[in-house]
Parts: structure tokens; C-alpha cells; sequence
């Protein structure tokens, strides 16, 4: 026979287990979008163009002052910078 305790613990398990199944299904009710020009764009796609052209022109100021040319790795170093610029858009616009 189950012991009281086994059966308590089965029981917070069926709940957490719910709980957190309602809320990721809660997070997908709506997916957040912009209407530009009348036609609706996902917001993520506005914030990683948004950051492409921030990081041009940050590339921009960095061949100007020459820190560009001691980069060791320049492409990842430019995919790690879009990636914080887009992510900081993102945070900031929808956060």
C-alpha cells in the first residue's frame, strides 16, 4: 500500500506539472508584431534589421578608428555585437 507521503508527492508533481504547462501555453497566445505600412511584420524581424544596421554603423566608427584591424576574429566578434544590439532592441522596445 502507497504511504501517505508517496501520494502527497505525486500530487504537488500533478500540479506543478499542470502549472507549468498552462504557462507556456499562456506565453503563446499572441505573437508580438508591428503593423508597418499596413501590412504586419514580427517584431523580432524589425529588432535583428534594426540591429544590422546599428552595427554598421558601429563597424563604421570602428574602421575609422582603427580598432577594426586589431579584431583577431572579426566575424564573430560582429555576430556577438548584432546579437547583444538586437537583443538590447528588444529589451528596451518590448520589455
Amino acid at each position: 500500500m502507497h504511504s501517505p507521503r508517496t501520494t502527497h508527492g505525486h500530487a504537488y508533481l500533478r500540479v506543478a506539472l499542470a502549472s507549468s504547462f498552462s504557462m507556456a501555453m499562456a506565453a503563446c497566445s499572441a505573437s508580438p508584431s508591428r503593423n508597418i505600412l499596413g501590412s504586419y511584420f514580427p517584431t523580432w524581424m524589425v529588432c535583428a534589421l534594426l540591429g544590422i544596421v546599428l552595427v554598421a554603423i558601429i563597424r563604421g566608427v570602428l574602421l575609422k578608428t582603427g580598432v577594426d584591424a586589431a579584431m583577431p576574429v572579426p566575424v564573430i566578434v560582429y555576430l556577438c555585437m548584432w546579437t547583444a544590439v538586437t537583443l538590447a532592441i528588444w529589451l528596451v522596445w518590448l520589455g
